[in-house]
């Protein structure tokens, strides 16, 4: 067991407590005739995550900055609907689509366009399905204007809501995707965005399943190969520049599991729409989900700053403590870390979560992130208590603590 300690940007100490372990997976027979192999991609960047978990099953360049085409009209629409939770906007009030949004994103710029008249109006409702269906770029440039009088402060909207919902790189100069030097996001960023859509905005996101939109004299239908018959899906964007190519961020439910799909900078559509189908069927393939403790079982502790003891024991809380794995081999060693911002400052209530357990394994180095709650409350210290500790934490960070055994068996 090793414990190891580093300094964060804030000058907050990070704890990390590290545990190796070789965990038996005993399959059924017909589980291991299923037998999952590494995989490859000929995606520039990409990354396959499990939506309820944030297992990631697979990843290639997935914190590369690249453009991101339309996808980062994701990011649009998360700035749209978070005004629609909090009644700023509603779906039928009315858009003006300017002769700067015509212009630029209409029918003269021979881009992705909703064909919307200049200078008509047209519903939020409607802007958002032209967003989705046909990736309109004069929908979203309209947006813009109509919620912060232009896109370039539209874009600082995007930036913001990026930075609140934990997006640390992604920069953004306009409200459509088009080729900006701004506008950067990471593969991994843009599977974030779609799993905080999901879960934020249920109402909205059936939204994305739409196949169809019907606008006018217009019938547009969705190009995203996860919405297609084969894969059964139902979202969420594609995208596609000549400089950054072809993308899809997708989205497909399979027997009560969720999986999330980005893939960036392939050359053509026909290998994008290929590229979804084979590395979705592999990750529902290839993988099961393993119990690693039950439910309640002290995984570790984490040191306490001014409290009335110096540690509070950390559980995964009333459920039992499960990660995706490879199916095979039947034997896999996973690596278990419990990561903390350190000292943890009390008072701290009981199911309060104040960690979380990673757990790296398996032959394609599954990565999971489980929440970790407080098993007992911890109630602030005396001012003595207090005063040592901040002794210890500037004087030693916490070094002293290196030999303690911090994790406890499984």
């Amino acid at each position: 067991m090793m414990q190891a300690w580093s300094t964060s940007t804030s000058g907050r100490a990070i704890a990390s407590l590290l545990l190796i372990l070789a965990v038996a997976l005993w399959l059924p027979n017909e589980a291991r005739a299923q037998k999952p192999v590494g995989y490859k991609t000929p995606a520039q960047a990409a990354i396959l995550v499990d939506h309820e978990t944030g297992a990631i099953l697979f990843q290639h360049n997935a914190d590369v900055l690249r453009q991101p085409a339309s996808m980062s009209k994701l990011m649009t629409l998360a700035v749209v609907f978070k005004a629609l939770k909090e009644g700023r906007l509603r779906l039928e009030d009315e858009v003006l689509c300017s002769e700067d949004a015509w212009r630029r994103g209409g029918a003269p710029s021979r881009t992705s366009a909703m064909f919307i008249p200049i200078n008509t109006k047209v519903t939020v409702a409607e802007i958002i399905r032209g967003i989705i269906v046909q990736s309109g770029n004069d929908a979203a440039i309209a947006i813009a204007e109509h919620m912060a009088g232009s896109e370039p402060a539209f874009t600082r909207l995007m930036e913001q809501e990026a930075r609140r919902i934990g997006l640390a790189k992604a920069t953004f100069g306009n409200a459509t995707g088009l080729p900006h030097p701004q506008q950067q996001m990471t593969a991994r960023e843009l599977a974030d965005l779609a799993r905080f859509l999901i879960a934020e905005y249920p109402d909205l996101y059936p939204l994305f399943g739409e196949k169809e939109f019907k606008f006018r004299k217009h019938l547009f239908r969705n190009r995203n190969p996860a919405v297609s018959a084969e894969v059964a899906g139902d979202g969420l964007k594609t995208g596609f520049t000549e400089e950054a190519g072809y993308g899809v961020v997708g989205s497909v439910l399979k027997d009560g599991r969720r999986l999330i799909v980005v893939l960036m900078g392939l050359e053509t559509s026909i290998v994008r729409n290929d590229e979804v189908k084979k590395i979705l069927d592999w990750g529902f393939k290839g993988f099961a989900p393993y119990k690693l403790m039950n439910a309640g079982h002290v995984v570790g502790r984490a040191r306490v700053w001014g409290g009335d003891q110096l540690y509070v024991p950390l559980t995964g809380g009333d459920k039992d403590v499960t990660v995706l794995l490879s199916r095979l081999p039947a034997r896999q060693k996973v690596t278990l870390e419990i990561v903390y911002n350190g000292p943890l400052k009390a008072p701290i209530a009981k199911g309060q979560r104040v960690a979380t357990l990673r757990a790296r394994g398996g032959i394609n180095n599954t990565v999971n992130e489980l929440p970790l709650f407080a098993a007992e409350p911890v109630e602030e210290g005396s001012i003595i208590r207090k005063g040592l500790d901040s002794m210890a934490m500037f004087a030693f960070r916490w070094v002293a603590d290196q030999a303690s055994g911090l994790i406890e068996k499984l």
